[in-house]
């Protein structure tokens, strides 16, 4: 299961907010009261050099200080709203843990999901309060599964109402075959998988075939109305809606829509060779 990040995100930033809230609410008169009997304790707290100054600014070090519950909060809580707003809203980052979307998308990618291109939604909650856009085929989507709290990542090949059929390691989106352009054959010599153009829509598309095995059966499906069909670029290494079934509305997180870094693992340097808009 994912590390719930969003939701650790929104009980830092309201913890910080009723820290701060109560400090500005409660503390701070607190703190005003103390500073004005201090002044009239030292009448003479504003003469440089004076026993009244030195005494005043002796008391005050400990009777007005900040708790560092509230130091920590008034610091954190500006940067943690940014952080919040920005990735509920507008863009997140993810890593790319799997095979599934090769060749697009490589193990140890780090790619950016737009958050608003299909509705803006809650943190956490993930409703959907303002109506934006909808997916189309071809459309990079993370997504939650049915019933599995963990981000996915995957094509969107069939929107609601279409029918989708695969045979042979072939696509069909409602009765018309999906046109496939082979690029290369790997290895040369002895082909055990090809890379293919795949044209979805306005979306062509690299995408891996394996070519000394099968994959999942074939198949024919009706997309259900709020539900989108998903398959990975990897066709035959994809745990997909083959697999699981389709995508709800509610479980849709955002638009894949560029590479900004790739990291193969700790024990290697960051990789910019691979930046750019993802297909």
């Amino acid at each position: 299961m994912d590390i719930n990040f969003p939701l650790i995100l929104v009980v830092l930033t309201a913890l910080a907010f009723v820290i701060w809230l109560f400090d500005r609410l409660v503390l701070v008169p607190r703190r005003v009261q103390r500073d004005q009997a201090l002044r009239t304790r030292f009448p003479g707290w504003q003469q440089e050099g004076s026993a009244d100054a030195a005494g005043y600014a002796a008391a005050a070090a400990s009777a007005l200080r900040e708790p560092v519950p509230v130091e920590y909060a008034r610091s954190f809580l500006p940067v943690l709203a940014a952080v919040l707003v920005l990735r509920s809203f507008l863009v997140e980052p993810f890593q790319i843990p799997s095979s599934s979307m090769v060749p697009t998308l490589l193990v140890g990618d780090y790619i950016l999901v737009n958050k608003f291109a299909w509705g803006i939604r809650l943190p956490v909650l993930n409703t959907k309060v303002i109506e934006v856009g909808k997916p189309e085929r071809g459309d990079v989507m993370v997504f939650f599964p049915p019933n599995r709290p963990e981000y996915f990542i995957k094509r969107v090949i069939g929107l609601p109402g279409d029918r989708i059929a695969y045979q042979d390691k072939v696509l069909y989106v409602n009765g018309e075959r999906v046109p496939q352009e082979l690029i290369v054959q790997m290895p040369p010599a002895a082909p055990s998988y090809q890379i293919l153009e795949e044209s979805l829509g306005t979306h062509p598309h690299i995408m891996r075939k394996e070519l000394l095995r099968g994959g999942p059966d074939n198949f024919e499906i009706t997309v259900d109305p709020g539900h989108y069909f998903m398959m990975g670029d990897n066709r035959d290494n994809s745990s997909d809606s083959r697999i699981w079934g389709q995508v709800p509305e509610a479980n849709v997180v955002g638009k894949a829509f560029a590479i900004w870094m790739h990291w193969g693992s700790f024990l290697s340097l960051p990789d910019f060779a691979r930046v750019g808009t993802i297909r």
